[in-house]
């Protein structure tokens, strides 16, 4: 069979069916205590084991890099719940871009009050332009505190299977989407996700003290979720999302000899930023970069992900790490054998 090239590529190429019941609604109870399927390349071979387990996979002096960002509780209703706004990036002070629904609540000149959690506090906001992707650019008329007004960004197709367990009056368990929506090494000075690195969800305090580590950063943005609706990949046009290489992190890749240490990329977004550059010296910027096969990967020796949505730049990603039918006949076996997927759904590792 001939490999189809870059250019020859389809959306359509990376599409699996998969069962909503399939569709993680929440967390494990321990955030280790998902599932782990290991793929290896070389062998093509495909092993079920526990997230507990990933030690026994990993070499002695592999070096994790996980990403730092910390998602912003960036979702609001309306008082009067007319509208609700998702928050994407303070452009100025006081000044927000964010999404809206529904879009006839939110047009130019229109205000609209928002409430606490806790129920003592409003805050005021007017809708100044409307941007031509869609988004609306809001001034709030006071500081807004998000940790007081905001709630998590919860990815909408968990909502949606949420609700379906609901009605069909399934046992809803006790779990704080501000705590499990966030990875433990989150850090607070790198506030600017709108959606969580879920990779890095698993990891425990006491599981990551097991690997030597470092940390990139990258705001994860909504168009990272979002559909390609283009019928070839090389028409797509990837969003743009600001990262930051801290001082450091080249040192600690070589050894002694001069050779590097493989890097295992926790997450897709880690993954992005070591990509996004051809030496590993402290930087900021932005990415666009888009990975899909046949790329070649300059940096990243091992990938930790979770199990994506068809046809998303992620799923891509991964395919041009592993191989895009290997990636879809583990994607198989995993909806065959019950894995859990999408953001709070278990794990998979590529060797």
């Amino acid at each position: 069979m001939t490999t189809p090239s870059r250019t020859d590529l389809l959306t359509d190429d990376f599409s699996f069916d998969l069962p909503t019941e399939r569709i993680a609604a929440w967390p494990t109870p321990d955030r280790a205590a998902s599932r782990l399927m290991v793929l290896d390349r070389a062998a093509r071979t495909i092993t079920h084991a526990q997230f507990s387990d990933l030690p026994t996979f990993l070499r002695p002096d592999d070096l994790l890099v996980l990403n730092n960002s910390r998602v912003m509780p960036a979702s609001l209703d309306s008082a009067d719940g007319a509208l609700s706004i998702l928050l994407l990036k303070e452009t100025s002070p006081r000044h927000w871009m964010a999404l809206v629904k529904p879009a006839k609540r939110a047009m130019p000149g229109m205000r609209h009050t928002f409430r606490s959690r806790d129920g003592k506090r409003t805050i005021e906001a007017e809708v100044l332009k409307t941007l031509e992707s869609g988004e609306r650019v809001f001034r709030f008329f006071d500081d807004l505190p998000l940790d007081e007004y905001g709630d998590m960004p919860i990815p909408p197709y968990i909502l949606k299977r949420r609700k379906a367990l609901e009605a069909e009056a399934s046992a809803i368990p006790s779990i704080d989407d501000r705590v499990r929506y966030q990875t433990v090494y989150a850090d607070a000075a790198q506030a600017g996700s709108v959606a969580a690195p879920t990779a890095g969800l698993h990891f425990t305090p006491e599981m990551l003290a097991k690997f030597d580590h470092a940390f990139v950063t990258l705001h994860v943005g909504l168009g990272t979720f979002r559909p390609v609706k283009v019928e070839k990949l090389a028409d797509h046009v990837m969003h743009r999302e600001e990262f930051e290489i801290p001082a450091g992190l080249a040192e600690k890749v070589k050894r002694e000899d001069g050779t590097k240490r493989r890097i295992v990329a926790v997450g897709t977004t880690s993954a992005r930023v070591l990509e996004s550059v051809e030496s590993l010296r402290p930087r900021r910027g932005e990415t666009e970069i888009f990975l899909y096969p046949p790329y070649r990967f300059k940096h990243v020796g091992a990938l930790l992900t979770n199990f994506h949505l068809p046809k998303s730049t992620l799923l891509m990603l991964v395919s041009a790490f592993a191989g895009r039918e290997f990636i879809l006949e583990a994607y198989r076996e995993a909806v065959a054998k019950e894995y859990r997927f999408f953001s709070y759904g278990d794990a998979m590792l590529i060797l």
